[in-house]
């Protein structure tokens, strides 16, 4: 049978239009690090969420217990979770029992939606003040904000919350394996958990701890950051995995700890010197040249300066 030219056009690109409109809802692969006997992570691209990255840039974890899979912060999207799901099938077949969520910011949770797809009966657990926040808006707040910085690539997910409370301190124990909940107070979000695999020693700090990359503060207070640190430092696991950035030993908590301090304790002096924000900025950042070469510094520096100020006349 002989097509008219328009029609043979459009059957001989139709394979590759299939293709694109499948890739355009698909998170390229990414690789996974085993880091511990049982503990893998995905260390997702550096900076905030974009097209280029597919709005990907947390660092989801997962724990391979005797009967079941335990993810720590599933990712910013349907899609995000999707590509972890096929990544933990390429290491272990068994089912995923118990997500831990450790802040309210949509960067490391929206992927509770392809969890919640894949294996409907899966406990999805968070601060309770995380919980509270979704549950009055923010959750769609952070569905509308991903799909815009992605441009659209985030499109399709909903807010999927945890609805399991993680009291501070408590020890949950899941096939065989102690995860031990740490929440401190107002710390990054005031809604912050942090995941401490007992037997693996490994901690996952989610963004009170970043490593090459500096957080957003707006949510957060200095005081309370830097008081979870110390908490979690004074552990001593062999591995900590930040919110974002590569997981290393204990000096990725004690660097991240000094950038905290050095920024807050700076500002406290120059304040009671008289000095306005802009006034104190040249020297700290000099005080900072350790981190000047780590992403989105140049960006935040300076809102963290005038933070930290809001933040000490608070106490006064």
């Amino acid at each position: 049978m002989k097509f008219p030219a328009h029609v043979l056009t459009v059957l001989l690109l139709a394979p590759l239009l299939s293709f694109s409109a499948a890739a355009a809802d698909q998170v390229r692969d990414y690789p996974l690090a085993k880091i511990a006997a049982h503990t893998y992570v995905i260390h997702g691209p550096l900076g905030y969420p974009s097209p280029e990255n597919q709005g990907f840039m947390n660092n989801p974890g997962f724990v391979i217990t005797k009967d079941s899979v335990v993810v720590i912060d599933p990712g910013a999207s349907l899609q995000v979770g999707r590509m972890l799901l096929k990544q933990i099938r390429t290491v272990t077949k068994l089912p995923v029992t118990h997500v831990f969520n450790t802040h309210v910011h949509g960067d490391h949770w929206l992927g509770n939606q392809a969890i919640r797809e894949a294996f409907p009966g899966v406990k999805l657990m968070g601060h309770p003040e995380m919980i509270k926040k979704i549950k009055e808006g923010e959750g769609q707040v952070w569905v509308n904000m991903m799909n815009d910085l992605t441009k659209g690539y985030t499109k399709g997910t909903r807010s999927v919350p945890p609805e399991t409370a993680t009291p501070d301190r408590s020890d949950i124990k899941i096939g065989g394996m102690t995860f031990r909940v740490h929440a401190p107070e107002k710390a990054h979000s005031h809604t912050d958990i942090m995941i401490e695999a007992v037997e693996e020693s490994v901690v996952f700090a989610g963004d009170n701890v970043l490593n090459q990359t500096i957080a957003r503060m707006v949510d957060g207070t200095f005081r309370g950051n830097i008081a979870a640190c110390d908490r979690i430092a004074a552990i001593k696991a062999k591995h900590y995995v930040p919110g974002h950035g590569p997981t290393g030993d204990v000096s990725v908590v004690t660097n991240y700890r000094n950038y905290l301090a050095t920024v807050f304790d700076d500002v406290k002096q120059q304040y009671e010197l008289g000095k306005s924000d802009f006034e104190m900025k040249d020297g700290i950042v000099a005080k900072l040249e350790f981190f000047q070469g780590w992403d989105r510094f140049d960006i935040e520096v300076g809102k963290h300066i005038s933070q930290a100020v809001l933040e000490i006349e608070a106490a006064m």
